[in-house]
């Protein structure tokens, strides 16, 4: 087994709740690492990118795999989710999700936090950085509640 990915399953436990890390990355998972520090920065399974590491937060960007993997696995996955009621078709192009637009926001939401976005029908729509608070997103009717890293029509 390999020591990092035991390290990377527990950051991502802490990041989106217990259960996370084994349903992330399963045993099969191949850490890359710097070429210039030797830190882990990427995992894949197989060829498809699961999550980036980033050392500077010591936390991860998900893949829409990734969140796919979170969304299966993960018991209270609905803590770290967005639900959206339209302008779905721009959101999986990778356009910003604005607060008018948000329908449900998971209790575990926070500024500064990255977040799954979700279709009416549970689907991964997107994934990205969440800039408003829980109550700011159900309640604003302008500005940008969450900045999309990877739409599922943009990025696979």
């Amino acid at each position: 087994m390999n020591r990092d990915l035991e390290k990377l399953r527990a950051i991502a436990d802490y990041q989106f709740g217990y259960g996370a890390g084994a349903a992330l990355f399963p045993d099969e998972s191949k850490v890359e690492y710097s070429k210039n520090t030797g830190r882990p920065r990427h995992v894949f399974l197989g060829d498809t990118l699961l999550a980036n590491y980033r050392p500077n937060d010591a936390l991860f960007t998900i893949t829409i795999a990734g969140a796919e993997r979170i969304i299966e696995g993960v018991e209270d996955f609905d803590q770290h989710v967005v639900v959206v009621d339209d302008v779905i078709e721009f959101i999986e192009q990778g356009k910003n999700l604005f607060s008018r637009h948000v329908k449900e926001v998971g209790a575990g939401i926070k500024p500064g936090q990255e977040a799954i976005i979700l279709d009416p029908e549970g689907k991964v729509a997107a994934v990205g950085k969440v800039i408003l608070t829980r109550d700011e997103m159900l309640r604003f009717k302008t500005g940008v509640a969450i900045k999309t890293r990877r739409g599922r029509k943009r990025h696979r």
